[in-house]
C-alpha cells in the first residue's frame, strides 16, 4: 500500500485544504488566492490526504489459451 502522507507530495491546488473544486474542471476556488490552476500552488499549501484520487488498478486479461503456457 502507498504511503498517503509521503513527505515528496508536489504541491497542487488540486488537493489543498484551501481548495474547493470549480464548477469548470480546469480551475479551483481557493480561500486565500481566488481563482487558481489546478496544477498551481503557493505558500499556504497544506496537503489534504482525501482529495486525492487513488490511481485506478490495471486491468487483467484473464484470457488465456494453452499456447500461452507452452514453452
Amino acid at each position: 500500500m502507498a504511503k498517503v502522507f509521503r513527505e515528496d507530495i508536489v504541491p497542487a491546488c488540486d488537493y489543498c485544504i484551501f481548495g474547493r473544486p470549480a464548477p469548470d474542471a480546469d480551475a479551483v476556488l481557493c480561500v486565500k488566492h481566488g481563482i487558481m490552476d489546478t496544477a498551481s500552488s503557493c505558500r499556504s499549501f497544506k496537503y489534504d490526504p482525501l482529495k486525492r484520487a487513488p490511481r485506478p488498478k490495471p486491468q487483467i486479461n484473464r484470457d488465456f489459451d494453452p499456447s500461452d503456457f507452452e514453452i
